[in-house]
């Protein structure tokens, strides 16, 4: 009986590598499960990608949508119901571009072929989950009652960019960790390597279904690195807006220079999932920290610099135009981190490599208390560990959320579309949800979607992964 798991699992391989030997949407796609993460290799038309993406990750994205649609009434107060008609109110599909329509098309068609029903509006649902419940909807709010909504706009994520003199060889460095709610951090653990018909041929981190990052990891083959961590405390949305999740992937795809990046991100934009964007070029060696509001943003350009993000805003004039974000509050999470990174900085300056970043990447030391924890406060954070939760970002006292994974690169690999990734917390810690429920039995509603999340090894990806 203990050899059953596995024999099922091979004779569903056998099964799926028959079907794309019948089937030639699916000939140059591919799946590989390794350390907590699902490799996979799509390629072709913007429908053929669609449709591998669905029919290999059915079950996964199936999934996703269902603890989504029991997550997002208790995190944003409203059902999937309301976010399917948003989208088709606000015209979503229609600012779209025709490739990405089809290729979202494609998904709701490899799904179908999986025996899953979904349509276009569920995933775009999906992909504009961060921008419609968290910016959108704070938006309606204040439309109706003045200055009453809830403008705590996610903070989540910790990641830098180095060159010049901060990195061991004089080569761009970049890394990331992921802070989202454990039920969705459980879930984001797809390696998509994409090869599309036109513009770059990229590979990043995503959740299963979407067309972008979403967090955002991306290496692209046009020589440029993309992350990102979000500006804590955003206010402001235009319905009539490109949705970022638009421009995010368009910019991975077709920008091939930091100006490329700029100019994508900012056309258009509906200050959607507002974020301070790290990006490199290793080509010039360039790195940029791109503050992107609604109505202001700035870019900072250096060869020979480091950029850092722990949610917190750095430009006074869009710090006070567009958020309620305290930067005098030496407590917060965003602040805090970044006290933290001011002291990284000056530790590994010149040393910044591989290794070197998969240790800041899941550092758990306070500056605030000089000790190590597992805090909302540290790089590598916890918050269901911490007594005090995240108010700035509405997390109350125990919030199953933090750290869920991390991703590494450095110029010498992206050129060959390869970055490391860590599943599970890169501090090392696991998740464990019966204890935690059983401790915690205000969050059980999360218990059916919600599993335990174990810290898995370090693990090196690259495209065409066999």
């Amino acid at each position: 009986m203990r050899k059953l798991p596995a024999l099922l699992a091979a004779l569903s391989l056998a099964l799926t590598a028959m079907c794309q030997q019948q089937n030639p949407k699916l000939s140059n796609a591919s799946r590989v499960d390794r350390n907590g993460w699902i490799y996979v290799h799509l390629q072709g038309s913007p429908a053929d990608i669609g449709y591998q993406h669905g029919y290999l990750l059915s079950n996964e994205i199936d999934d996703l949508i269902k603890g989504m649609k029991v997550s997002l009434p208790h995190l944003s107060g409203k059902d999937w119901a309301f976010y399917r008609d948003a989208v088709k109110k606000l015209g979503f599909w229609d600012r779209v571009d025709k490739e990405y329509q089809e290729e979202i098309t494609g998904i709701t068609e490899g799904m179908k072929a999986k025996g899953k029903h979904y349509d276009i509006y569920d995933l775009v649902v999906l992909n504009a989950n961060i921008e419609l419940a968290q910016y959108y909807v704070p938006m309606l709010e204040n439309k109706k009652h003045p200055g009453s909504a809830n403008n705590k706009a996610p903070g989540n994520c910790s990641g830098f960019i180095a060159t010049g003199s901060f990195t061991a060889d004089g080569q761009i460095a970049i890394g990331h960790n992921n802070w989202t709610d454990y039920m969705g951090g459980e879930r984001w653990n797809v390696i998509a390597d994409i090869v599309p018909q036109t513009g770059n041929h990229l590979i990043m981190d995503c959740m299963p279904g979407l067309i972008h990052s979403g967090d955002d990891f991306v290496v692209t083959a046009g020589g440029i690195v993309i992350t990102e961590t979000t500006i804590t405390g955003f206010k402001g949305f235009d319905e009539k807006g490109i949705p970022e999740f638009v421009r995010a992937r368009k910019a991975a795809q077709y920008a091939n220079s930091i100006d490329d990046f700029v100019q994508i991100m900012t056309t258009g934009n509906n200050g959607g999932y507002a974020n301070d964007w790290l990006v490199g070029d290793i080509k010039t060696n360039e790195i940029a920290r791109l503050e992107l509001g609604l109505k202001d943003y700035r870019v900072w350009r250096s060869k020979d610099s480091i950029y850092v993000g722990s949610n917190f805003p750095l430009d006074e004039k869009l710090i006070r135009e567009e958020t309620t974000f305290n930067a005098a509050d030496s407590t917060n999470s965003p602040n805090s981190r970044r006290r933290r990174w001011e002291d990284l900085t000056n530790q590994y300056k010149g040393k910044i490599d591989v290794e070197t970043g998969k240790t800041i990447e899941g550092d758990s030391y306070n500056e605030g208390t000089k000790a190590r924890e597992a805090s909302r406060c540290v790089i590598a954070g916890r918050v269901d560990t911490d007594p005090k939760g995240c108010p700035e970002w509405d997390w109350p006292p125990f919030f199953p959320g933090g750290t869920v994974q991390a991703k590494i690169t450095t110029a010498a690999l992206a050129k060959d579309l390869k970055f490391w990734a860590h599943m599970g917390n890169p501090n090392g810690d696991d998740f464990l949800a019966a204890p935690f429920f059983a401790a915690h039995p205000q969050f059980e509603w999360e218990s059916k979607y919600l599993h335990d999340m174990k810290a898995y090894p370090w693990t090196l990806f690259e495209a065409r992964l066999k």
